[in-house]
């Protein structure tokens, strides 16, 4: 079963979220354990110029309740986070307008949650590193092109 909750602008370390998550347990089942949340990220980033540009998921948080705990997952998959677009060209004023916003929301995600972050796993896109993205390898002057990916 799946319940959605639009918290709209509310902080995730704001105390009433937790009663209003438990609100969304079936009226049959109030014993019913929450076993994941997925919080979907919509905002805002900023172009080379500094306009504001609203984004739908620009960010996912999932995190996950089982017998061995609580983790979190926090994915991103945009290009706006990193020093060159998914075409490998550098975009320094994109990355310096949004990747210290990237890096806030990682330190206040450590706070609320109580545990400092770990990098995860790498992928064909990037890597975490630290509270952003590890910088690519430029090849004179480009970074990699990601857009001609085959899977599988």
């Amino acid at each position: 079963m799946s319940c959605r909750l639009n918290i709209g602008a509310r902080p995730l370390g704001d105390p009433a979220l937790p009663d209003a998550l438990r609100a969304c347990r079936p009226t049959r089942n109030q014993q019913a354990e929450i076993g994941g949340i997925l919080v979907l990220g919509s905002g805002a980033w900023f172009d080379a110029k500094g306009a504001r540009h609203e984004e739908y998921r620009l960010v996912e948080l999932l995190l996950i309740s089982n017998e061995l705990g609580i983790w979190a997952e926090l994915s991103v998959f945009h290009d706006l986070w990193g020093q060159c677009d998914f075409r490998g060209r550098p975009q320094p004023l994109i990355h310096a307008n949004n990747a210290p916003r990237l890096a806030a929301a990682l330190r206040e995600l450590d706070q609320v949650l109580g545990v400092a972050a770990e990098p995860g796993e790498v992928t064909f896109y990037g890597r975490a590193e630290g509270y952003g993205l590890a910088a690519p390898d430029i090849i004179d002057g480009l970074g990699p092109d990601l857009t001609n990916a085959t899977f599988g």
